[in-house]
């Protein structure tokens, strides 16, 4: 007797639906390793303080490049960058999306990637609470202060900027169809986000 195999629905979280699942592990295992690290690295690796710090940065710093430069564009279609005005040293942020007629985006990299996206930053402020409620005051001072501090201005500035990016891009697709044929509609919704952006 044949048993019907399922066929899995789009937007399952399963790596094996991904359009590009090398993307995604490498982008879930910069996500997740920076946390373990920091859990459970004095625990069962060293009692060294300093080392555990060093590898906690470099695993989020590497986080922060592969997902603004290379994760947010593949899974998602989206990408921002800060350029400074060399004449009046002003700062503006710049966001850009991929083309959705030219480019459809797989639901299940959509899910992973803002998934992990909004997890991590709470996942770092919850361990800073736990820090504190246990007393661990020497690692609390030496991770907390500045390696959560730094997990947590890195997170939480993918996090506005890839959130503000997706808000333009939709900007940009509704103002597209009312007036496709100018740049008016990327420059208009362009400007309203980065002012938005600016305010926060």
């Amino acid at each position: 007797m044949e048993t019907a195999q399922q066929t899995p629905v789009p937007g399952t979280l399963s790596w094996k639906l991904s359009s590009h699942p090398i993307t995604l592990l490498t982008f879930l295992f910069f996500r997740v390793s920076s946390l373990l690290v920091y859990l459970f690295g004095l625990r069962l690796f060293t009692s060294n303080f300093v080392l555990i710090f060093i590898i906690t940065i470099l695993l989020l710093a590497t986080d922060f490049y592969y997902l603004k430069n290379i994760a947010g564009r593949r899974l998602v279609g989206l990408r921002w960058w800060n350029e400074v005005d060399t004449a009046t040293g002003d700062s503006r942020w710049v966001f850009e999306s991929a083309d959705p007629e030219a480019r459809t985006i797989n639901p299940t990299d959509k899910r992973f990637f803002w998934i992990a996206l909004y997890a991590q930053p709470v996942l770092w402020i919850l361990l800073a609470v736990v820090a504190l409620a246990s007393l661990e005051f020497i690692w609390l001072t030496l991770v907390g202060e500045c390696c959560l501090f730094i997990a947590l201005v890195l997170t939480i500035t993918n996090t506005l900027a890839f959130s503000r990016c997706d808000k333009f891009s939709q900007a940009t697709g509704f103002a597209s169809t009312a007036v496709y044929s100018s740049g008016l509609a990327r420059n208009l919704a362009g400007g309203m986000m980065s002012s938005w952006f600016n305010r926060r």
